[in-house]
């Protein structure tokens, strides 16, 4: 059977059926077989670590671009959540040994950074999806909170993506596999999509939408702009182009949802993706806002995802002080060896 055949498809109602403990599967028999399973990007290991103690009450997987970010939406929604951590601690980058992406607990709560671009947010997926399955963590809910280019919206503007399409305007995902093209469906959850609408207040002094996001492979010419290293089209053209896109119901640019969308979609986990606008393209490609501005903007859609989850916590009882574990370790042989293995693969 080829790639094409075995790997594009959508999940069937009997693959379905397969998630129904809310566990994560993998789709790679590969792993049971294996003596450890490392986590190279996030410094952990199946053996070195007791995956389970440490993330097994995960419920929720909150992503963005930069550690700093995700350091601070840590710290966000430990306040929100009621999170108390013991006397004498702190939050700790659970992944410092990769040196690659960034990762705290708090109790219900990973806070992760995934970099910029579909390459980056590959990886990571690959691994955090890993991570749940060894964990045993019941029905987790994955979360991207980024920026992005609005069409057509102004600067500040939540937007929560409906669709998630690729340069040709496709909801898909293309991956190259040994040789073959495949392309799998980059769906999210409708659901979750219209929950995170209903938080929006109407006290917020901006707004929130829902539509289709377009996911470039570059941030110059991929996504249409005049000011980069090189650019072979006119201010018509870019123009033409944004406004067929406005006319296809894209309201904004980024470039990690498709991939995002696609690998959660594969491994039958709810996701959704919520950004905020740094400007309106329509009206030009660079990013004026002043620093404290966009500081604040940056805020907005940690806020809204911030609700969803005291939401869900408070529906199950679950909102109030939380204690959680930082980390267990099994065999301090294997995780030094992790460690090593981490700092050394590229």
């Amino acid at each position: 059977m080829s790639l094409l055949t075995a790997n594009s498809h959508s999940l069937s109602e009997e693959e379905l059926d397969e998630y129904s403990d809310g566990t994560v599967k993998l789709r790679n028999s590969n792993i049971e077989l294996m003596d450890q399973d490392i986590l190279y990007h996030l410094a952990l290991g199946s053996e070195s670590h007791d995956l389970q103690e440490m993330f097994g009450d995960v419920k929720f997987v909150c992503m963005g671009g930069t550690p700093k970010r995700m350091e601070n939406f840590a710290h966000f929604i430990m306040d929100e959540i009621g999170y108390k951590l013991p006397a004498g601690t702190q939050l700790q980058d659970i992944s410092a040994y990769s040196y690659r992406y960034s990762m705290y607990k708090v109790g219900p709560v990973l806070s992760v950074s995934h970099g910029m671009g579909t390459p980056s947010v590959s990886i990571l997926m690959h691994e955090m999806i890993k991570l749940m399955y060894h964990a045993k963590c019941i029905d987790p809910i994955f979360i991207r909170i980024g920026t992005c280019g609005g069409i057509g919206v102004e600067g500040g503007t939540v937007i929560i993506t409906e669709d998630a399409l690729d340069g040709q305007l496709r909801n898909s995902h293309e991956f190259t596999i040994l040789g073959e093209t495949i392309h799998r469906p980059a769906k999210l959850d409708k659901k979750l999509a219209r929950e995170l609408k209903s938080l929006a207040s109407a006290d917020d002094p901006y707004d929130t939408i829902i539509g289709k996001t377009l996911c470039t492979n570059d941030f110059y010419e991929g996504q249409g702009r005049l000011d980069g290293a090189f650019c072979e089209f006119t201010e018509t053209d870019k123009m033409n182009y944004l406004e067929k896109l406005r006319d296809n119901g894209v309201v904004n640019i980024e470039m990690e949802s498709t991939i995002f969308a696609a690998l959660t979609h594969h491994a039958g986990i709810k996701a959704a993706v919520v950004c905020v606008a740094l400007l309106n393209r329509l009206n030009g490609d660079q990013v004026n806002a002043p620093k404290e501005v966009m500081h604040e903007w940056q805020q907005r859609p940690q806020i809204l995802v911030s609700r969803y989850i005291r939401k869900v916590l408070a529906q199950h009882g679950q909102l109030k002080s939380l204690f959680g574990h930082q980390g267990s370790i099994k065999s301090p042989r294997r995780f030094k060896l992790v460690q090593q293995e981490s700092q050394a693969h590229d």
